[in-house]
């Protein structure tokens, strides 16, 4: 699409008297990358002056503790309690409007959810004591991840100490976020945003699930919403009537029993509009103690899944509505005419691609750079790590860039067309280099093309890797298995290995019958190139397999993600040895392809390669889908009929038609050791020198190019 078919995406709006270059917001998401005094680092300004220098209209300010250190619920959340924060804040936005952005702080105060409260022993201020309810979540963490939960605990090892609000303490918090938007208007931001969700402290106000009071603060819509007016209604008067105030809320509270409905929303959003607020970013929230609702809300999986609740709004009120949930920029064109919402908050594709919005003005949409959802970024909030996105390895590291134009350009050779070695090709070659890329198959993407086949936004990245390759000065080299004679004759200066791991199922008997097939060979057999796995096959299914090779149809991972739903080579009922990230996604591609599927895994823990948030979902739906997920498995044998194994010290089996090991994946620095040994300058970056799939590859890819 053409920046002419983004004409109301990319048309001006206000919000209130302010003006706005465009209707591209960037969503709230939490960084960690403040100083751990509360104040703005540079870390923090970099980051948000390379969202503002990427076009987008206004940018909201991470959730921020309008009294912190109290209220905080990350080690480094940004402070409004002091006019010792002023000079940062000032910074932050001088940064910001360099660039023709607009920027609001988020103010909030996090209650039930302030993290850092619990660690200094302060109790934690809600609106009713809540019951203690256990999350599924914790059984799913590794140890590592385990181990930046201690916080939890507290001090004493008791876990958090609440304290139902009185007046006294309503009236100071009220003040706390008067005080904090003064500060706000000091520190020359545009506009504030009371964030009134996600479980923080006044969305506890607002929920019936979390408000068991019997003052004026509880009981009806109108009570349980009084905090929030008065909050409104003092800042307003605070900051007089030309200062916006947007206010963040949740339409929905999904698997929450009482919890907020959309007809609750708009009840309130109708009181907030009357109150004085400007805007309205509608938003949604979840059981936290079901792992899967953190890919409903806030986090949504499915696309545009909070569009209809922007719709609602939009009907009921008169005030500008912000939407968000993972919408894609034509699904936001098309819901901008149709006049279903205002402006449309982007948080994860504006950390993958920041110039999302320069690009869409320069009729380059094709070349943004796509989320993948890995939910990689979330997942290092809730371990208290600092934000960074699989598929922008720059996320975080603005402040130190050292990817810049060469002024020595040097011929570099990559072997190995997987992410890893897209990426490299295609950094030192925008940087100035010569590049030259070779990979042994007819198309690029390596092993990644089967991780996209089980999981679609992964396609994407593979696309957007390959498109720039083929769009930029990298000389491609396919279908070439590369040699130290080929690459003597290139006369590189510097060689990058990027072959991806070896993958050897280990022994187990009977994994030689032709009913089991290992990682490598299932690849194979699905891309229709490994010749050995195919003639394990009975006759029709080979023939309909070397169809579908002289077909092409193999080659294309779309089409192919199609017809497996029609036909492919698995049988019905699958055991998968392996619960690793390989294990885990083909065993969600096979179950949505009606396929009867057991995983079996040696360890104690499922995919910890996978994010904590992906694993999550992943695990719950496989569950929810009737697949049977076993842990500290031990391995006996694979027989025609069965795999034994040993679990809960008991000797067990399960039927199986078809065996997958989907475990053996080891790094391979054999083709490296041989080229070192040639003499020639060699890094190694990917799975075949560390075994870090996707995000891992490509944070390898990016050092060894800053090494370069």
């Amino acid at each position: 699409m053409s920046s002419t078919d983004f004409n109301s995406l990319l048309s001006p709006t206000q919000i209130g008297q302010l003006p706005l270059k465009n209707r591209i917001v960037l969503a709230a998401m939490g960084s960690n990358f403040a100083s751990s005094d509360g104040h703005c680092s540079e870390r923090l300004i970099a980051y948000y002056q390379a969202r503002a220098k990427g076009g987008a209209g206004l940018l909201i300010l991470e959730t921020s503790a309008v009294s912190w250190p109290k209220g905080s619920a990350m080690p480094n959340t940004v402070g409004f309690s002091s006019d010792d924060f002023i000079p940062g804040l000032t910074e932050l936005t001088r940064r910001v409007h360099k660039h023709g952005a607009k920027i609001a702080a988020q103010l909030n105060h996090s209650g039930k959810v302030s993290q850092e409260d619990t660690a200094a022993g302060r109790p934690l201020l809600v609106p009713s004591v809540p019951h203690k309810v256990p999350s599924d979540m914790m059984a799913l963490l590794t140890q590592q991840e385990l181990a930046n939960f201690i916080k939890a605990a507290g001090p004493d090892g008791k876990g958090p100490q609440y304290r139902e609000m009185d007046e006294r303490d309503i009236a100071w918090l009220i003040d706390q976020f008067t005080q904090a938007a003064i500060r706000a208007q000091q520190a020359k931001f545009d506009a504030i945003e009371i964030h009134a969700g996600h479980g923080y402290l006044i969305s506890s106000f607002l929920s019936k699930a979390t408000n068991q009071r019997s003052d004026q603060y509880g009981g009806n819509t109108h009570n349980r919403a009084r905090l929030l007016i008065e909050i409104i209604q003092s800042i307003r008067a605070a900051v007089g009537s030309g200062f916006p105030i947007l206010v963040r809320m949740d339409a929905i509270e999904y698997r929450v029993e009482n919890g907020i409905t959309p007809t609750e929303f708009i009840a309130t959003a109708k009181l907030v509009e009357k109150a004085g607020a400007d805007a309205i970013d509608v938003s949604a929230y979840g059981n936290t103690a079901k792992s899967i609702s953190f890919t409903e809300a806030p986090l949504v999986h499915e696309p545009g899944g909070f569009l209809d609740f922007a719709r609602q709004a939009k009907t009921a009120l008169t005030i500008p509505v912000i939407a968000v949930g993972r919408i894609e920029a034509e699904v936001a064109e098309k819901g901008l005419l149709a006049g279903d919402f205002d402006l449309v908050a982007m948080g994860r594709k504006l950390l993958a691609d920041p110039e999302l919005p320069n690009k869409l003005m320069a009729n380059k949409a094709e070349t943004v750079r796509p989320c993948v959802y890995c939910y990689i970024c979330v997942s290092q909030i809730f371990i208290n790590q600092p934000l960074c996105c699989a598929v922008n390895t720059s996320v975080g590291r603005e402040h130190t860039e050292k990817l810049i134009p060469t002024n020595t350009q040097k011929k570099i050779v990559v072997i190995g067309g997987g992410p890893g070695g897209m990426e490299a090709a295609r950094l030192l070659s925008n940087h100035g280099h010569d590049v030259v890329l070779f990979e042994k198959d007819s198309q690029l993407g390596g092993t990644a093309r089967i991780a996209a086949l089980a999981y679609e936004p992964n396609g994407r990245l593979i696309t957007y890797l390959s498109k720039s390759l083929h769009n930029s000065k990298v000389e491609l080299r396919l279908n070439t298995v590369a040699s130290t004679e080929l690459i003597r004759a290139e006369a590189p200066d510097h060689v990058i290995v990027a072959t991806g791991a070896a993958r050897r199922a280990p022994a187990i008997q009977g994994k030689d019958l032709n009913h089991v097939f290992d990682g490598e060979q299932m690849r194979g057999l699905l891309l229709g190139s490994d010749t050995a796995a195919i003639a394990k096959l009975p006759f029709y299914q080979r023939v309909m397999l070397n169809t579908g090779r002289q077909l092409r149809l193999l080659s294309n991972v779309d089409v192919m993600r199609f017809m497996s739903r029609l036909w492919m080579p698995i049988r019905k009922r699958v055991v998968i040895i392996g619960g690793g990230l390989v294990g885990l996604e083909m065993a969600e591609f096979l179950i949505e392809r009606g396929r009867q599927v057991t995983v079996l895994e040696p360890s104690n823990t499922l995919a910890p390669e996978l994010s904590i948030v992906r694993r999550s979902r992943v695990i719950h739906m496989l569950r929810e889908q009737g697949a049977t997920l076993l842990t500290n498995v031990i391995l006996d044998e694979i027989t025609e009929k069965n795999v034994i194994y040993q679990h809960a010290d008991l000797k067990q089996k399960s039927d199986a038609e078809q065996v997958i090991i989907a475990l053996g994946a080891e790094p391979d620095l054999s083709l490296a050791m041989q080229l070192e040994s040639a003499g020639f300058g060699v890094t190694a970056i990917g799975d075949c020198q560390n075994i870090g799939y996707i995000d891992g590859a490509l944070l390898d890819a990016r050092k060894a190019c800053e090494r370069l």
